[in-house]
């Protein structure tokens, strides 16, 4: 099917949650108001609509192959990929000092929903090249960055990360690639990367690859870890390519979705050792690493929401389609399509009311980045960033979980033809299953959000933001019937997640077993309770503008959308309490010779 993006719902959410037009008040944001948003997210749905999307459902079928140490991807990626970088997208949010347009992640974050939704394999490449952009922004020296930057954000070179190693998956700690020091202030690099994604493609002319490695002599464990830029080739000092460099692909993986993506077995130093540039202070890698990791756990969160849209689009036009039975209510004589069904009708709404909750989760997180990195008082730019860090695991972690909801459900809709991979709704079930584990898995980023997000400060930034959730239910319980029923499921959901903020404050040091057995679920509930929080916001605009007469149709499927979510969605966070706090001694009790 065609994907259409939704650019009227996304635009909803940068002017009215994310408020467009505060940013543009920020230094460097001046041109990044309302009007520009729309004018890119315009071009970009163009862009992706009519070259990226296409490629989609055949590049599934005839994925990227992998001969001696070359990688050919999928038929028209490459040509693709050229227009894509012709057209400045991968530099849209990227300073203008290297040839970026230095926008707003508020807009560059919509992009990269509607570039995801269009084709996920394909959104890979850039994706990865951001966070190497970043890692190198914040910390690569003056010499990487004139080398290096212009070439990735023109998107004429591309970017990788290299952690995983065959006997080190998510224990970096146990990483052993060696980083060997030479005269010329260069190292030697050698060892084995895996499940690194455009590791090898035919798309640009460089890649340059941020690899973690260990100099002789490092501390062990985590801390003896430093961060090197490798290139595929490597680079004149004219800026002109040079000789190949000794890391090649030595396989691609086989696997259960985004099969259009190559993801890359690479092997460093079998002919001497790859050459490396230390990127800042040995041992500090790790740190470092995590610039990119966080760019691309939020990135990868949006990629939920994504696939989200996109199995609800085809979901929903299969629906209008497809003919079968007579409906309950006897409003249609004979057998009719199956969107009369009221069985069908919440699916669909699960699906919608999910991806909106994330989208608008998603945009209102984007904006407390800008506003942390360009704010101009030093007390806001903490605050804002505070409260991004805290998003980052709930971006991931819950738009990438609920995206398996939501695009199982697109395959229900479809029923026995949803099972049958023609029909297309196959694919996005099976290539959104990766984003629950990439860039962490989900108890990675339940971990994090549990110590470093919640005990760490005592509760105090989860307490801060159910602090403003209450706020925003004391408008809603002023308002109408509809805006009443959220208020309350806000409300129960807000106790539900103080509850469980106390259970772990309390129980982290004294029983991190109780704190970490719920951590997932405590990560689901907060996820839930923010993008319900997001959709209360929403409905409070939608009726404002409603009453103002602006697009009926459009605003009461806001107010529907935000109470089906308080009443099927919001729903679950009390009973993920209980689980929580009330259930964590049931998770451990099974002896282990049991299992």
């Amino acid at each position: 099917m065609s994907y259409k993006a939704p650019v009227k719902d996304i635009l909803f959410n940068i002017e009215h949650l994310a408020r467009i037009d505060e940013i543009a008040q920020m230094p460097g944001f001046e041109d990044a108001g309302l009007e520009t948003a729309q004018a890119v997210l315009e071009e970009c749905a163009r862009f992706n609509e009519e070259v990226v999307a296409p490629l989609n459902f055949e590049a599934d079928k005839a994925p990227s192959t992998h001969s001696g140490t070359e990688v050919t991807t999928s038929q028209g990626f490459k040509q693709a990929y050229k227009q894509y970088a012709e057209g400045g997208w991968q530099g849209l949010q990227h300073p203008a000092d290297f040839g970026g347009q230095g926008l707003p992640k508020t807009i560059g974050a919509a992009c990269g929903e509607i570039l995801n939704s269009a084709n996920l394999s394909f959104a890979l490449c850039p994706l990865l090249t951001d966070g190497a952009i970043e890692a190198l922004l914040t910390a690569g020296g003056d010499e990487l960055k004139a080398t290096y930057l212009e070439k990735l954000i023109s998107g004429d070179w591309t970017g990788t990360m290299n952690l995983t190693e065959p006997q080190a998956g998510s224990d970096l700690a146990a990483v052993r690639t060696r980083a060997e020091p030479q005269p010329d202030g260069t190292y030697r690099v050698f060892g084995t990367k895996i499940f690194i994604t455009y590791g090898e493609h035919d798309m640009a002319d460089n890649i340059v690859h941020l690899v973690l490695a260990r100099v002789q002599g490092a501390p062990e464990g985590v801390k003896g870890i430093s961060l090197f830029v490798v290139p595929k080739f490597m680079v004149n000092a004219d800026g002109s390519l040079g000789d190949r460099n000794d890391v090649y692909c030595v396989s691609i993986e086989h696997k259960m979705g985004i099969k259009a993506s190559p993801t890359a077995v690479l092997q460093y130093g079998d002919h001497g050792g790859a050459i490396g540039y230390l990127v800042g202070q040995e041992n500090r890698g790790l740190e470092y690493m995590f610039i990119m990791m966080n760019s691309a756990r939020f990135g990868v969160g949006v990629q939920g929401l994504a696939a989200s849209e996109r199995a609800y689009q085809k979901a929903v036009q299969y629906a209008r389609d497809r003919v079968q039975s007579r409906p309950v209510d006897g409003s249609v004589k004979g057998p009719a399509t199956i969107i009369h069904h009221p069985d069908v009708r919440r699916m669909l709404m699960t699906m919608r009311a999910l991806t909106e909750g994330c989208r608008a989760m998603a945009s209102t997180a984007a904006a407390a980045y800008d506003a942390a990195h360009h704010h101009p008082d030093a007390e806001v730019r903490q605050q804002n960033q505070t409260f991004y860090e805290f998003m980052v695991p709930l971006v991931k972690g819950y738009s990438t979980e609920m995206s398996l909801e939501a695009t199982d459900l697109g395959v229900q809709v479809h029923g026995g033809m949803g099972f049958i991979e023609e029909t297309g709704a196959a694919q996005y079930y099976r290539d959104a299953k990766i984003l629950t584990i990439y860039e962490g898995t989900s108890a990675i980023q339940a971990n994090d959000l549990v110590g470093r997000k919640t005990a760490r400060d005592g509760g105090q930034t989860a307490k801060a933001i159910a602090a403003q959730i209450e706020a925003t239910e004391k408008e809603l319980a002023a308002g109408s019937a509809a805006a009443q029923v959220v208020a309350r499921r806000l409300a129960a959901g807000r106790q539900a997640f103080l509850d469980v903020v106390d259970f772990i404050v309390a129980s982290a040091k004294s029983d991190p077993n109780a704190a970490y057995a719920g951590s997932v679920p405590y990560m689901l509930l907060a996820g839930n309770l923010v993008a319900g929080w997001q959709l209360g916001r929403a409905l409070l605009v939608a009726e404002q503008q409603l009453a103002a007469g602006n697009d009926a149709t459009f605003m009461q499927a806001k107010i529907v959308t935000a109470r089906f979510y308080a009443d099927h969605i919001l729903t679950r966070v009390p009973a993920a309490r209980d689980a929580i706090v009330e259930g964590a001694d049931s998770v451990t009790a099974l002896a282990l010779e049991a299992f």
